[in-house]
């Protein structure tokens, strides 16, 4: 990444966490930081059930963050399986499987990211199915899919963890749900950020018209100390050597 292309999204995250804070917009006693557990999560989920895209997905991967708990209620309440990754991806195995034929307790509280170890084993890659659709948090989006998160990349591993292994393609639904001031003129993005395909606010869904790159791990942009912290990623590159 160029260091003005790095500057410019950290400027933007500034801008929006600030907006979301001066509107109080957001659940949480500031935005700065994290993805925004924006006010409206639980409508701007229910709209997103509403896309015959969800109506016809039966595995989504959803980030853990709290905006996105509502959407996970919903996946498993409706039957789905929901993919989440482990925080920061820091196992060997990176993955939870939730299947809501084996939950034990309600969907709500499935949901709950706090929950989730204790419900389910997080599994390897390899053990997974092909995923209909991936929801992701976000702290800006634009129009045209551009989106970037708070600056770690894990969604763009997981992406490209998933796509390598053949279980994301062309078919697979990109969503984020977010505030409606979370939606900007424009992102700056690298070649490797996942863009969206669809934009989910409390009041609107926002088509974006593509396409949609393939993700792929990056290894020539990934710091040898962000491989070592990510048992997927350094396992992947001892077999490449």
């Amino acid at each position: 990444m160029t260091v003005s292309r790095e500057r410019d999204k950290a400027a933007l995250r500034e801008r929006v966490w600030a907006e979301l804070d001066a509107a109080a917009a957001v659940e949480d006693d500031t935005a700065y930081g994290r993805i925004p557990s924006f006010r409206g999560a639980e409508a701007a989920a229910r709209r997103l059930a509403d896309l015959p895209a969800w109506h016809s997905a039966k595995i989504i991967k959803v980030v853990p963050d709290t905006a996105q708990e509502p959407v996970r209620a919903i996946a498993l309440s409706q039957g789905k399986v929901v993919y989440m990754a482990v925080p920061r991806l820091a196992a060997t195995a990176p993955f939870y499987v939730l299947d809501p034929r084996k939950l034990t307790v309600a969907p709500a509280v499935a949901a709950n990211r706090k929950e989730v170890p204790a419900l389910t084993s997080a599994v390897d890659v390899d053990v997974l199915e092909p995923v209909d659709m991936v929801v992701l948090g976000s702290v800006a989006v634009d129009r045209t899919g551009a989106r970037i998160g708070k600056g770690a990349g894990y969604s763009d591993i997981e992406a490209a963890l998933l796509t390598e292994a053949g279980l994301i393609g062309p078919s697979t639904v990109f969503v984020t749900t977010v505030h409606r001031l979370q939606v900007v003129e424009e992102v700056p993005t690298e070649p490797h950020d996942v863009r969206v395909d669809v934009i989910v606010t409390p009041d609107a869904v926002i088509t974006c018209p593509g396409p949609r790159l393939p993700a792929r791990i990056r290894w020539d942009d990934l710091p040898a100390e962000k491989i070592a912290a990510i048992p997927a990623l350094a396992r992947r590159l001892t077999d490449r050597s």
